[in-house]
């Protein structure tokens, strides 16, 4: 089966987020089951363009409303990703260094959706599947169904991964003249709520909707930024599948980014030697508990109760505790977290960026992983840090809810709490220092951690097993 990737980001050529993760790795574990996995994404002005080897696959133009476009498909050529990578090339639109943010960032993904689609319109031989994911790419199922340049590909499957419902790429209707001359009779597939809105259409016209856990289809049925009926509504097309993560990216034993390699067998030793690494790095006192924080600082992760919820936890803790923040975000939010650093010296920091090497050392030394997230789909971090040895520190919620068990419930080995409040928040902080002397279970919880699956393997197998749907192929 060849299946063809659709997505805005993919790591390490580009990542804002979880997206990126799932793009680079569920393609390659596609490949390792024996089908043919491709990826196509922007070619925005990275790190990884600059230092690897491409060639020019396609060069075409199309009209978008009263503009021309001009694009170029390059391909890289080493397959050093384990799977084709393609990126598509719009001057004025998609070279920049950024992934997201822009004003015309309306104009940006649909140029990109529209060249995609044109270039595969193209192919000689055509893929099995069409995989899109998120807003960004969410029109494609419309258009190839709709638009008449693409009525040679209109039959090939499609396939939505909504990875956050909360973004849904509003578009004002008199940017319809933006796509492809269409069945204008369709229009309602379009629209929602009087807007053209993306990730509706795409929920609408693509043969199969999954997100990436199964609590999480269930509360876009409860919420969904308005789209809970239209959920609901085509709830028999809709699943949720879980999320993995590369094992060979998030492997505590070849780990090039943290200082010392280690595995369930010497767990503790290993441990002690990256967290070491740590509190020499941010004046910490290795005696104590480590708490990290990685991610982006919004809404969503409840990243603004951090400030509030740390410095109670630390009037009413007993026993001090350290704190490393590492990520970026609002700015009022980076401003509380920084202040905190000048009331709780020696304990407390916050480091305000993008760093993945630093995550990757903050995985394999923090005892505890704090993700007290309003909304998480799937959830990537607790992942990680459970492949680490990190206990994670979760909300009840999502993907979190699906993949951490309390460590007090039978098989448990995580701490989960039910709401996004600062209370909730300085009790399970103080429940995990609590845990921090018992080092025979505390040192069980982390082998119990490790020792589970969750690598790609499975959850790329039951993708593949939805592809081949009889109503899919």
């Amino acid at each position: 089966m060849e299946i063809l990737h659709v997505s805005a980001e993919c790591y390490p050529m580009a990542k804002a987020g979880g997206l990126g993760d799932v793009a680079g790795a569920l393609p390659k574990y596609q490949q390792k089951l024996g089908h043919v996995a491709k990826v196509v994404m922007p070619m925005y002005r990275t790190k990884f363009l600059y230092a690897n080897t491409w060639e020019v696959v396609h060069k075409a133009a199309f009209s978008m409303g009263n503009r021309q476009i001009d694009f170029t498909v390059i391909k890289e050529t080493s397959n050093k990703l384990g799977f084709d990578l393609y990126c598509v090339d719009i001057y004025g639109l998609l070279d920049r260094e950024k992934i997201y943010g822009y004003d015309d960032d309306t104009e940006r993904f649909t140029a990109f959706q529209i060249s995609v689609l044109e270039w595969l319109a193209k192919w000689e031989h055509k893929p099995d599947v069409v995989h899109v994911h998120d807003h960004h790419t969410a029109l494609i199922p419309f258009m190839m169904q709709n638009c008449f340049a693409y009525r040679n590909i209109s039959k090939i499957p499609t396939v939505l991964t909504v990875h956050n419902a909360q973004y849904q790429g509003w578009m004002n209707w008199e940017k319809a003249t933006y796509i492809p001359a269409w069945d204008t009779w369709k229009w309602g597939l379009l629209d929602w709520s009087n807007v053209i809105n993306p990730l509706a259409c795409g929920i609408k016209c693509a043969d199969r909707v999954t997100t990436v856990s199964p609590g999480y289809m269930q509360e876009l049925m409860l919420e969904a930024n308005g789209l809970e009926s239209l959920f609901t509504q085509e709830a028999a097309k809709c699943s949720g599948i879980i999320n993995g993560i590369d094992y060979e990216v998030w492997n505590p034993l070849t780990d090039t980014y943290i200082l010392d390699n280690f595995s369930e067998k010497d767990v503790e030793e290993g441990k002690q030697l990256n967290k070491k690494k740590l509190c020499d790095d941010f004046d910490f006192d290795l005696a104590l508990p480590l708490f990290v924080f990685i991610g982006r600082l919004v809404n969503e992760k409840a990243a603004d109760l951090l400030p509030e919820a740390i410095a109670k936890a630390y009037e009413q803790s007993e026993t001090k505790f350290s704190f490393l923040i590492l990520g970026s975000g609002e700015p009022e939010v980076e401003q509380a977290l920084g202040a905190l650093q000048q009331r709780w010296v020696g304990y407390y920091h916050s480091q305000i960026e993008y760093n993945e090497k630093l995550s990757h050392q903050m995985y394999a030394g923090a005892d505890f992983l704090l993700m007290p997230s309003r909304v998480e789909p799937c959830g990537l971090n607790q992942l990680y840090a459970m492949r680490y040895g990190t206990v994670p520190v979760v909300r009840s919620i999502g993907g979190l809810k699906d993949t951490v068990i309390d460590f007090e419930d039978e098989g448990g080995y995580g701490i989960r709490f039910n709401r996004a409040s600062v209370e909730d928040i300085v009790y399970s902080v103080r429940r995990a220092i609590s845990l921090y002397p018992e080092k025979k279970k505390l040192r069980r919880l982390r082998k119990t951690m490790m020792g589970l699956s969750t690598s790609w393997e499975q959850s790329a197998a039951k993708y593949i097993d939805l592809y081949k749907a009889t109503s899919l192929v």
